[in-house]
């Protein structure tokens, strides 16, 4: 018996869709992150918590913001390393849910903004995200997502969360607006020149 067929897998996202793209909203746990939570306790017992993000992906989310496409993370688990990798990537749109109730959060983060729904994507991995993924323009699943979202989305990255997923996300939507090699060019010529970083 053959698996049903998972909607964008290896497709492309259409221009269409990609041109009204203003808002990029991204799960973190499993998206940004290989899902993976690293606990302990520190020497007064504290606990200490870690998680793994893929520094290629913080590269591909700049290209975004420098596009002029806005990007926000909701995740429905609170931590203070999703703080932290927030503001190391200049996103002042962090949102941490407790109870993973996502859409209300995105629906504000519109409303702020001046935006449909049509003009905002979602990248996701497990069921938290579906009632974001049924509303958005552009619904995006990792690869490693469950079934569930990646029935879903629109389109399905082939690499993994935390592991290249969004950098693929974001180039494959700058390459469908046509803006990849632009973004790209401008990115490394302001990196050009004979003085050394301090």
């Amino acid at each position: 018996m053959s698996t049903p067929s998972i909607p964008g897998e290896g497709a492309r996202i259409p221009a269409e869709v990609a041109r009204r793209i203003r808002l990029v909203v991204l799960d973190v746990d499993g998206v940004l992150t290989d899902a993976g939570v690293y606990l302990g306790e520190d020497g007064t017992g504290t606990t200490v918590e870690f998680k793994r993000f893929d520094i290629q992906d913080g590269l591909g989310l700049r290209l975004l913001q420098d596009a002029g496409i806005d990007v926000a993370l909701v995740s429905g688990r609170v931590s203070p390393a999703t703080t932290v990798r927030a503001r190391e990537l200049g996103i002042d749109a962090c949102h941490q849910v407790a109870g993973a109730h996502k859409l209300p959060t995105v629906r504000a983060l519109c409303e702020e903004r001046g935006l449909q729904w049509d003009e905002v994507a979602m990248v996701a991995d497990d069921l938290p995200d579906i009632p974001v993924l049924e509303r958005v323009g552009l619904p995006v699943a990792v690869g490693n997502a469950v079934r569930e979202v990646r029935q879903a989305a629109l389109w399905t990255t082939r690499r993994e969360g935390g592991r290249g997923a969004v950098r693929e996300f974001c180039r494959v939507l700058l390459e469908a607006r046509g803006e990849w090699k632009t973004r790209v060019e401008a990115y490394v010529e302001a990196r050009r020149g004979d003085h050394e970083s301090p």
